[in-house]
């Protein structure tokens, strides 16, 4: 009969029948084999699990500092060097990075879609030699001339991959303009570089008479970009419509670009171009989003090498400026100003820590923007008075026309009261309420025989009277654009 010693030498141990998977992984595993040569005292079954636990490999023990390298790796972003205000250059530096006037070196963000629909509109003419026109509007500050730049550039660059004709490329600004139909002089000019112009004719006339003609037609397409487009729209309409012609003739090789404010053309000019035959592609550019407005400065800044701004100080500026207009420039202005406070703390303070533009700078910033005297006067006023503003508003903002007269006040007024239903005053009653905003410098009148022929200018600034109204939705209908 076999003693107990006998029967548990004979009984094989748990150990050895069955291998744990991870003795498994480490037995079979070739990395493991040929990286240590002693493999077996970290994977025999006749080992304690304490001799086991000490040669355990260092992968399995690694450091907190080098678990996280190993899960986020190349995320783990260095951290910034400081930002020194307090020497002069980095705080030009700062400075110009905000500026409106500053091309931001990594290109235009938020407009890529707009950018897009306005490159191919331009490849496609290019390709078939023949002449088209687009209008291009938005907003002030919505990034429309920096995108026609930029498409400029494209074409010039496109047409070189693909062994085309470069088009000659003329911008002209119509606020820069003596007289509206100097616009011909100069796109004439532009095509007759070596050739001189015919005393007979008018420069539209001889641009209609080569454009009818194959003989006469240029050979390279020219792209032609009219900015401040709203100058010709309240000044000249009938320049503008002849202008848009000269894309509809046989042999015309004119890319015409309108970019202009007024965001209603649709409305009040295209059936008349349409029954012209000169309707234009319409690209419309609204205005930014708080996120829009916080990427783009954001993709500003990244041009220097620290940190300027608390995220809570940029996104609190991207809300405000969404919520008031939109306006790019508007923004920048504000973080510009919250630099300067900040800067001016600076130097009044001894303290060596120097910090960043913090939510209270910018807020100062915003004051000085939006909730200034001039809004809490807008706010005190009686409501047909504002109402009036809101009128101005609407002629002044969309577009930038500099004056209007009392009898068209007078017409975006009572549109103003149908569209709100309340009833309008009278043309004498009118007349004194302007008076009285005169006098309160909200507008300027000038002097006329006939009252409705007197000039008015709006003496403040269009996003002042959005700002005031913020959140009101009476007045919000109110700074609706009136449809004529």
């Amino acid at each position: 009969m076999p003693t107990l010693r006998s029967a548990t030498a004979g009984m094989a141990s748990p150990t050895a029948i069955s291998t744990p998977r991870s003795a498994k992984r480490r037995l079979t595993s070739p990395r493991r084999a040929a990286g240590s040569p002693d493999v077996s005292q970290f994977t025999s079954p006749h080992k304690s699990p304490h001799v086991g636990t000490v040669g355990t490999p260092k992968v399995l023990s690694a450091s907190p500092r080098s678990s996280r390298k190993r899960l986020y790796g190349d995320l783990v972003a260095a951290e910034k060097p400081k930002w020194n205000p307090r020497d002069p250059a980095q705080m030009q530096a700062v400075k110009e990075a905000l500026h409106v006037a500053t091309v931001p070196s990594c290109g235009l963000v938020c407009r890529d879609d707009e950018q897009r629909r306005v490159l191919e509109f331009c490849k496609g003419c290019v390709e078939q030699e023949r002449a088209g026109s687009l209008y291009v509007c938005g907003c002030p500050g919505t990034g429309k001339t920096l995108s026609i730049n930029k498409v400029k550039e494209s074409v010039a660059r496109w047409a070189d991959e693909m062994g085309m004709a470069t088009p000659d490329a003329l911008s002209i600004s119509c606020t820069s303009l003596a007289n509206t139909h100097e616009i011909f002089n100069k796109i004439l000019a532009k095509l007759l570089t070596r050739k001189k112009a015919t005393g007979k004719l008018s420069p539209l006339q001889q641009l209609q008479t080569m454009f009818s003609h194959k003989e006469s037609a240029p050979r390279r397409m020219l792209l032609v970009v009219v900015d401040e487009m709203d100058y010709l729209i309240t000044r000249d309409r009938a320049v503008l419509h002849d202008l848009f012609m000269l894309t509809t003739y046989q042999f015309s090789r004119c890319i015409l670009i309108g970019v202009a404010n007024a965001i209603d053309l649709a409305d009040r000019f295209l059936p008349k171009l349409e029954s012209l035959n000169c309707k234009p592609l319409v690209v419309t550019f609204r205005a930014y989003s708080k996120d829009q407005i916080s990427d783009i400065i954001k993709h500003r800044l990244m041009v220097l090498e620290y940190d300027v701004f608390e995220p809570m100080a940029l996104e609190f500026c991207a809300r405000k400026v969404a919520a008031a207009s939109g306006d790019m420039r508007k923004a920048l202005g504000v973080c510009r100003s919250a630099v300067e406070v900040f800067e001016a703390r600076l130097q009044e303070s001894s303290d060596q820590e120097f910090g960043v533009v913090t939510f209270d700078h910018m807020d100062v910033a915003l004051t000085k923007a939006f909730k200034s005297a001039v809004v809490d006067s807008i706010l005190c006023l009686p409501q047909h008075q504002q109402m009036v503003l809101c009128a101005l508003a609407n002629t002044f903002h969309h577009c930038k026309r500099k004056t209007t007269t009392l009898g068209e006040l007078n017409k975006s007024y009572i549109e103003i009261c149908r569209s709100t239903q309340v009833p309008a005053v009278g043309m004498l009653e009118f007349s004194n309420m302007c008076m009285v905003l005169s006098d309160q410098g909200f507008m300027k009148l000038g002097q006329s025989k006939e009252d409705k022929l007197r000039k008015v200018m709006l003496q403040i600034d269009s996003s002042e009277i959005t700002f005031a109204f913020k959140g009101n939705r009476f007045f919000q209908k109110c700074l609706e654009p009136p449809k004529f």
